[in-house]
């Protein structure tokens, strides 16, 4: 069965929580693959502490499918061999991102499986078309192919809404292993995680937010339900964002710390929920929603490019650039926190992690 893939430590650290930054794509300025970036993207990552990465997700650009660029192999083998190459003494978890009807998805993760990926990370955007049954019967099939990370992604950017009893019968596929929620409500994030609190898998599913408007108040957060009579308990253990692939090593330090606040403290301390406002301000200022998120991979894309990390902030859609007065949100957010941002942790290592 496609569980078994998902080895004992990794399981475990899945369920423990890790921070998984959703990978960016680095071109050259005629928009080709960039690949001394792109594995350097990929060793700050491991070297800033992330849990894994998820590749070819949106912010690996979608665009990579495309026959004209055909770069879906060429950047999950990249990333599998930094992962490889930083022989960590902890385990990281592969995730690739899955997209398309059936047969695309079970092509994708037979891919993916190719390349030694741990999961899939698999999207029910583009498909209208689908009813809630035919979704269930496309993730039962790609679950047989390769573990699942479920993703409730935003109507806003492609996602739709699902019903509490679609992600009750979702919850129930073998193979299915995590969920990632992101539909930046909390009304529809509250029904995946009574889902899963209603189920007999909710201890081998692993709750993770995608939610980048509230970050850390999804972590922080014990959700409680009645199930049969008992109170049932389940918690959102990480992150799979496109706000980590940025200033990822502060991420990681702040995650840490929080995780130790949930294990010791009884009641939230204020200064999170203080926090959990500068993050979201922050990603405010990257993720762009005040133009429907048009510019939130440019966005990523420009801070990178000022840590070096990137030249430019390119896209394979030369359309897809920066909002109106976002260059200038980026620069507030900036100078309003800087203790958020990992610009020296980044210039103390980008030369060796430029290197060959």
């Amino acid at each position: 069965m496609a569980e078994q893939g998902l080895t004992g430590d990794k399981f475990a650290a899945l369920h423990e929580g890790l921070v998984i930054p959703a990978h960016p794509l680095a071109l050259t300025s005629d928009r080709k693959l960039d690949e001394i970036r792109q594995r350097a993207l990929t060793r700050y990552y491991m070297a800033a502490g992330a849990g894994g990465v998820a590749v070819g997700v949106h912010s690996t650009q979608f665009e990579i499918r495309d026959p004209q660029f055909n770069l879906l192999e060429p950047v999950l083998q990249l990333a599998a061999e930094e992962i490889a190459r930083a022989q960590l003494d902890r385990p990281v978890l592969k995730i690739c991102g899955i997209c398309g009807p059936t047969s695309q998805a079970i092509k994708e993760a037979e891919l993916g499986v190719k390349l030694g990926y741990d999961m899939g990370l698999v999207s029910m955007g583009g498909l209208s078309e689908l009813s809630e049954a035919h979704h269930l019967e496309r993730i039962k099939e790609v679950a047989q192919v390769i573990p699942v990370f479920g993703f409730y992604l935003q109507p806003s950017v492609g996602g739709r809404i699902f019903t509490f009893d679609f992600w009750r019968k979702f919850v129930e596929i073998p193979g299915v292993m995590a969920v990632k929620i992101a539909p930046f409500n909390r009304y529809y994030a509250i029904d995946v995680v009574r889902a899963v609190c209603d189920s007999e898998r909710r201890d081998e599913i692993a709750l993770y937010t995608g939610n980048d408007d509230n970050i850390i108040n999804d972590l922080l957060t014990t959700y409680r339900f009645k199930v049969n009579g008992e109170w049932v308990e389940k918690r959102i253990v990480g992150g799979l964002l496109g706000h980590w692939a940025v200033w990822t090593r502060k991420a990681v330090e702040m995650f840490e710390e929080l995780k130790e606040s949930r294990r010791s403290m009884n009641k939230v301390d204020s200064k999170w929920l203080t926090k959990n406002i500068e993050v979201t301000d922050c990603n405010a200022a990257f993720f762009d929603p005040f133009n429907h998120f048009t510019g939130s991979i440019p966005g990523i894309h420009e801070v990178l490019r000022r840590q070096g990390l990137l030249e430019g902030r390119w896209c394979l859609n030369p359309n897809e650039v920066l909002s109106p007065g976002q260059l200038a949100e980026i620069d507030r957010v900036y100078r309003d926190y800087p203790h958020l941002n990992d610009d020296e942790f980044i210039k103390a290592n980008l030369n060796e992690w430029l290197g060959a």
